[in-house]
C-alpha cells in the first residue's frame, strides 16, 4: 500500500498525514501534484497513534489518495477529430460480450456460445464521500477516503432503413472505491477499559483454583513449583528471569497499552472497489497503482502494442479455453493487419482441423474488426497524436495470485448458468495537452470472466466479457458530443432495454459479409 509524507502535528507527536495540497483540477499539473509525496509503506514507517480527542481532525483531514482525481462527472469522448484515426467510431467504447447460445445448458458438449459487440457511450459519476469512513479492529484504526461512483452505459447501433443512430440502455453500475492507507494504533486505555468491561470484578474460580485475591485480573497466571514439587500460581509478572513454569492461565482483563506493541497492520493494497450488478452480481477488486520504478506519476503516453504483439491472450476476446482461433504467442495474428483470409471462408474438415477457427470465425469477421478481437487497441488508436503528459495506472483484480483476495457474489440463476468467476480492471488517469490546455482524461479496460459449457476434452471454458472506454469531463469534449451526451444522459430516461440489442436487429437483416457460421 501507498502512503502520503506524515508530519507531525505539536507538541503530543501525533503523527497525521501531511495534508493533500489544495488542488483544482483545472490548475497546471494537477496530477503530478496531486501525487507528490506518496511512497510505499513499509513494517519500519512510524505508526500513528489514534486518540478520541483527534477523531474529527483525523475523519477531516482523511486520504483520498489519487481517487481524489475522479471527483465529478466523465462521459465519453470520441476521438474522430484525430487524423491518426483511420475508421471514424459512432461511440467510444467497446464491448464485446459471449452467452450461452439458446437451447444449451450449462454441461453442453462442446460449449454453443452467442457473440455480441457493440459501441457505446457512457456518463460516470464520482463523489466524494465526506469525512473518513473509520472501521475499527480493536488495537488497528483504518480511515478510508470514500468515493461513490454511478455508471450508466447505452450501446450505440446502426439500424439498416433508419438514418439515427439508435441508443439503448445496456448496463447500470453504483457502487464504491476505497482509499485504504490511514492506519492507526489504538493501544488500550484505563478510560477504555473501564468502559467496555464485560467480567466480574472479583473471579471465585481464581480463587478456589489459584488462590488469587485480586479483581480484574488482567495479566495472565502461571504455575510454579518449589523444590519439594508443591504447587502455586503467581502473576506473570511476578515470575522470575529462568523460573520454571508448568502452567498458563491466561487474563480476560487487558490493561492500559496493550496493543502498543502489535501485530502492526499493513494493508495489503491501497485501493478496493465494490460494485453491484443488477445482472445479479456483487464484485470487490482489490488492487494498487502501478510504478514505473519508483514512480507512481509516469510521463509520457500510455504503452500499447503493436504488429504481432497484439494478439496477447489475456487481452482478448478469444481466450486459450475457445481454441484460440488457432493462433497462439508464438504464432500471432497481427491484428493490425487485415484479418486473415480463412476469416471469410468456409471451412471444413480439411482446411480446419479441429474446429479451432470455425468456432470463433464470427468473432474476428465482425466488422469491428479488430475492436472486437482486441478492444483495447481503441484506447491505443485514441491516444494516436494525443500529446499525454503524465499517467497514473491503477490495477486491480478480484483474484490475486497471493495474499487477500477480493470475490465475487452472483445470484443463483447467474451462479448456475453464467458463473461469473473474475473480474480484471485497468484505470488510466491521464493529462492531455491540448491547445496549452491541462485535461484530463480517463482510460479503462475491464475484463470479467464467465465460466460455461465444455470443450471437447470436457474442460471447462472460460469466456471474456471486454468493456474499454475513454472519457472526459463534459466540458472537455467537442459541441457535437456534448449535444449527444446531454440527450441520452441528461434529458432522457437511463434505464436498461430489456428488448434485444439494435445490433441484433441489425444482424439478423444484415450479416457481417462473407462470414459462414457452419461448415459446408
Amino acid at each position: 500500500m501507498l502512503k502520503r509524507k506524515k508530519e507531525s502535528s505539536g507538541q503530543d507527536s501525533q503523527l497525521l498525514r501531511a495534508p493533500a495540497p489544495n488542488l483544482d483540477q483545472s490548475q497546471q499539473d494537477y496530477l503530478a501534484n496531486l501525487m507528490k509525496g506518496y511512497s510505499k509503506l513499509l513494517i519500519d514507517d512510524p505508526v500513528r497513534p489514534f486518540r478520541e480527542e483527534n477523531l474529527n481532525e483525523i475523519a477531516n483531514n482523511v486520504d483520498y489518495g489519487v481517487l481524489e482525481a475522479l471527483a465529478g462527472t466523465w462521459v465519453s469522448y470520441n476521438a474522430n477529430y484525430n487524423q491518426n484515426i483511420k475508421r471514424p467510431s459512432i461511440g467510444s467504447g467497446i464491448h464485446t460480450t459471449i452467452m450461452p447460445s439458446p437451447g444449451t445448458d450449462q454441461n453442453t458438449i462442446p460449449g454453443k456460445f452467442s457473440f455480441d459487440t457493440e459501441e457505446y457511450i457512457e456518463k460516470l459519476t464520482f463523489e466524494l464521500v465526506p469525512g473518513g469512513v473509520r472501521n475499527r479492529g480493536g488495537a488497528t484504526e483504518l480511515f478510508c477516503g470514500a468515493v461513490k461512483y454511478d455508471q450508466t452505459i447505452k450501446s450505440v447501433n446502426k439500424v439498416e432503413g433508419n438514418p439515427d443512430l439508435q441508443y439503448a440502455g445496456i448496463h447500470e453500475e453504483n457502487g464504491m472505491y476505497l482509499w485504504l492507507s490511514d492506519v492507526y494504533n489504538y493501544a488500550a486505555t484505563k478510560e477504555t477499559i473501564e468502559k467496555d468491561r464485560g467480567i466480574h470484578a472479583f473471579s471465585n474460580e481464581d480463587f478456589e483454583k489459584y488462590g488469587y485475591k485480586g479483581e480484574y485480573r488482567n495479566e495472565p497466571l502461571v504455575e510454579v513449583r518449589d523444590e519439594n514439587g508443591n504447587s502455586s500460581y503467581i502473576l506473570l509478572s511476578q515470575l522470575k528471569e529462568g523460573q520454571k513454569y508448568y502452567e498458563i492461565i491466561p487474563a480476560q482483563e487487558i490493561k492500559p497499552l496493550d496493543g502498543l506493541s502489535g501485530p502492526y497492520f499493513i494493508p495489503d493494497y491501497s485501493i478496493s472497489r465494490s460494485g453491484v450488478i443488477p445482472h445479479g452480481s456483487t464484485i470487490t477488486l482489490l488492487g494498487d497503482i502501478a510504478p514505473n520504478g519508483n514512480n507512481y506519476l509516469i510521463n509520457g503516453s500510455p504503452q500499447f502494442p503493436y504488429g504481432d504483439a497484439t494478439w496477447d491472450p489475456p487481452h482478448l476476446a478469444i481466450s486459450p479455453t475457445m481454441g484460440g482461433a488457432g493462433a497462439s504467442v508464438t504464432n500471432p495474428i497481427n491484428l493490425d493487419e487485415p484479418a486473415p483470409a480463412w476469416v471469410h471462408e468456409t471451412l471444413n474438415d480439411e482446411n480446419d482441423p479441429g474446429s479451432n477457427k470455425i468456432y470463433t470465425q464470427r468473432i474476428l469477421a465482425n466488422e469491428l474488426y479488430p475492436y472486437c478481437v482486441r478492444p483495447d487497441m481503441r484506447l491505443r488508436d485514441t491516444l494516436s497524436g494525443q500529446n499525454v503528459a503524465n499517467y497514473v495506472l491503477i490495477q486491480m483484480s478480484s483474484k490475486m495470485a497471493t495474499g487477500a483476495q477480493g470475490g465475487i457474489l452472483n445470484v443463483p440463476f447467474v451462479n448456475r448458468f453464467v458463473p461469473t468467476v473474475e473480474v480484471e480492471f485497468s484505470l488510466w488517469i491521464e493529462t492531455v495537452i491540448e491547445d496549452g490546455k491541462e485535461i484530463l482524461q480517463l482510460q479503462y479496460e475491464q475484463i470479467i470472466f464467465f465460466e460455461f459449457d465444455f470443450g471437447n476434452d470436457g474442460g471447462t471454458t472460460s469466456w471474456p466479457h471486454i468493456q474499454v472506454n475513454t472519457l472526459r469531463k463534459i466540458e472537455d469534449i467537442p459541441a457535437d458530443q456534448r449535444k449527444i451526451i446531454e440527450e441520452q444522459f441528461f434529458n432522457a430516461p437511463s434505464g436498461m432495454s430489456m428488448t434485444t440489442p439494435a445490433s441484433n436487429t441489425e444482424n439478423s437483416i444484415n450479416p457481417p459479409p462473407g462470414c459462414p457460421y457452419h461448415k459446408s
